[in-house]
């Protein structure tokens, strides 16, 4: 390994950790409750739906970083799927809403952990979707 492929392995990894973090951030913006202040509070339904959307998120970031020659292309393809990722879940949690009256997000914020899980799985598999995607 030479010196340009740790230096490059370096910046990949800052840029998709900042990226993550962001992503993380604005998330936390479109939920009725205060993320951190729920996972201070022990509230396990939250960290599974946090923990799941991380895990989604990265690995849609490591497609796109194996598939991608540029990390500026690794980034906007994280970005895009983050906002595909909301769509898809934002959509089934109103079909939820409506047809089984499922409330996800405030299931979650009482502490429920299966609805935590049932969020956070919206993430994954759509994060599998969209990997299998990116990696062709």
């Amino acid at each position: 390994m030479d010196f340009d492929t740790l230096v490059s392995m370096v910046v990949w990894t800052v840029s998709g950790a900042v990226l993550l973090c962001v992503l993380m951030l604005v998330d936390s913006l479109f939920t009725r409750y205060n993320d951190m202040e729920e996972l201070k509070a022990g509230n396990m339904a939250v960290t599974t739906r946090l923990v799941l959307k991380l895990l989604s998120q990265g690995y849609i970031l490591s497609a796109s970083i194996a598939a991608a020659n540029r990390l500026g292309t690794a980034l906007i393809v994280s970005v895009v799927s983050f906002v595909l990722l909301f769509v898809l879940e934002k959509s089934v949690e109103q079909l939820l809403s409506r047809w089984g009256n499922l409330e996800l997000d405030h299931g979650t914020q009482l502490g429920k952990v299966g609805y935590g899980l049932m969020a956070g799985s919206l993430h994954v598999t759509g994060a599998l979707i969209i990997a299998a995607f990116i990696r062709g």
